[in-house]
């Protein structure tokens, strides 16, 4: 069964609002006209009592009140408010005057007549029927009566007025207060519509937002929020969730090239594995053949026996390189940031790599040069540098068919001194450039075995570079010859 539909947050708010609003407008209004029937009824009191104390001033002053008469019948009398107004002035109890007809009192009236004094009454014949006719009528219908009595208690004033359409239209409120409490009941309730629209479509953007958000995982919110409290809430709520969603994209990203470093990790270890055991069943294969043919031959002649196991020795010697390449690479990738570094100077370890090649004539005809100032003072690993220099001097001496070889500084700036390895060779082809540090990479797959190289020199002297925090690249001189360009940092620059 559907469920029944919520009422909006607008509407909730709006209707209990309203509500309210009018009971109170309503409320008010009431209160107000009550308020203002009894003001214009206590005037109309004041008015009869005002009659009757200027009676009494004027006979205590012993003065003629004939002109206050006349003022009477001139202002009350044709004022249609007080047109049917009535005055009885009685002195020790005889009428000495009266205006329009006589207001005579019962017996009960005349033994309580102080005590009525300085009060009105509006009654509808409560009192027993007295023989004039005129107090009969005066009981029959409502009417305003006030008596008030001199200080000596000789002199009654009694005034009347009967209630009519204009008595009834003066004690009433004025019909413009429903106008008023009408405009600003429409006026409150649009501006309570529009207010807790205001606030509703905050709240439906929120609400927007979380069945958005609960059900579309690539969902980015807008900030467009009014510039309120509760603008300012919404706004924190969803850059929370924006960068909650940028950090959980984050980490999938990195996650995902987290599992491609390992695969590709893992891809470059399977293939070392596999060029490994193809480079080791050359020498072995070799040696097991030169041995075999020595054993199998026992009356070779020792010129031969001889030959055989030199070239046997060569491809151990061989198969020793490449045991100790692999050994390098192997640790230089597995951990090239834990490698012990110190203050080294390169000068020194560049003179110490031309003594080494010089002792054992690995570059043969091919000369070594440098150009490193003294006091190049550099952050790195001895064993490292010396080797890769070595390697790269091996390689320049197999390889380039030229003349010299060695190396140069030749830049630096505040962290990394720039070198260049060289040589006056060939070069290479531009298009083998891009994969001469690739593992067992050969431009000619005959030309490693020949001159006993294990195809990884270069991607060591590329990850002894890497693990000293500088970069490397090789290009081809225009007058000649290969060159590698490398940094490495400066002593105390890590």
């Amino acid at each position: 069964m559907a469920s029944k539909r919520r009422i909006s947050y607008q509407w909730q708010l709006f209707i209990p609002l309203i509500t309210t609003l009018w009971i109170l407008i309503f409320g008010m209004a009431f209160w107000q006209t009550y308020n203002e029937r009894e003001y214009r009824m206590a005037n109309l009191e004041g008015q009869l009592k005002l009659i009757n104390d200027r009676i009494i001033s004027y006979y205590e002053n012993e003065k003629d009140p004939i002109e206050f008469f006349r003022f009477l019948s001139k202002y009350y009398v044709d004022n249609p408010l007080y047109d049917k107004i009535r005055i009885s002035v009685y002195k020790n109890d005889t009428l000495i005057y009266n205006v329009a007809e006589v207001i005579t009192l019962s017996e009960e009236e005349r033994r309580n007549v102080k005590g009525i004094t300085n009060n009105i009454h509006k009654k509808n014949a409560s009192t027993a029927a007295p023989e004039d006719s005129h107090t009969q009528e005066l009981r029959e219908n409502n009417f305003f009566y006030r008596s008030d009595v001199s200080d000596d208690g000789r002199l009654r004033a009694s005034t009347v007025l009967p209630f009519d359409a204009d008595i009834i239209e003066a004690s009433l409120p004025q019909e413009s207060i429903w106008i008023i409490v009408f405009i600003i009941g429409i006026v409150l309730t649009v501006v309570s519509y529009f207010s807790t629209r205001y606030f509703g479509r905050n709240i439906k953007i929120l609400r927007t937002f979380a069945e958005r958000a609960a059900t579309d995982p690539n969902f980015m919110p807008s900030m467009d929020y009014p510039h309120d409290e509760l603008g300012d809430i919404s706004r924190q709520i969803i850059y929370m969730y924006n960068e909650r969603s940028k950090a959980v994209l984050k980490l999938k990203r990195e996650h995902n090239v987290t599992m491609h470093a390992l695969e590709e990790k893992s891809r470059l270890k399977r293939q070392l594995t596999n060029n490994i055991n193809h480079e080791l069943k050359t020498p072995i294969g070799v040696i097991k053949g030169y041995l075999d043919t020595i054993v199998s031959t026992p009356d070779m002649d020792d010129v031969s026996k001889n030959h055989f196991i030199r070239k046997a020795l060569e491809h151990a010697n061989r198969l020793t390189s490449l045991m100790n390449d692999v050994s390098a690479i192997t640790r230089l990738e597995e951990g090239g940031a834990l490698i012990n570094t110190e203050e080294l100077d390169y000068h020194d370890i560049v003179y110490s790599v031309m003594s080494d090649l010089s002792e054992t004539d690995v570059l043969g005809s091919m000369e070594f040069v440098y150009d490193i100032p003294t006091d190049c003072m550099v952050e790195g690993n001895n064993s490292l540098l010396s080797g890769m220099l070595m390697n790269l001097a091996k390689n320049a001496a197999a390889y380039s068919k030229g003349t010299e070889c060695g190396v140069k500084l030749v830049g630096e700036d505040d962290k990394f001194y720039r070198f260049i390895f060289f040589d006056n060779g060939v070069g290479v082809g531009e298009e083998h450039l891009p994969h001469l540090f690739e593992r067992f990479y050969r431009i000619d797959s005959g030309r490693s075995r020949k001159t006993g190289g294990t195809g990884l020199g270069l991607p060591i002297v590329q990850n002894t570079v890497l693990a000293h925090g500088g970069t490397i690249e090789i290009r081809n001189n225009p007058n000649g010859g290969l060159e590698f360009v490398y940094t490495l940092p400066k002593a105390n620059q890590k």
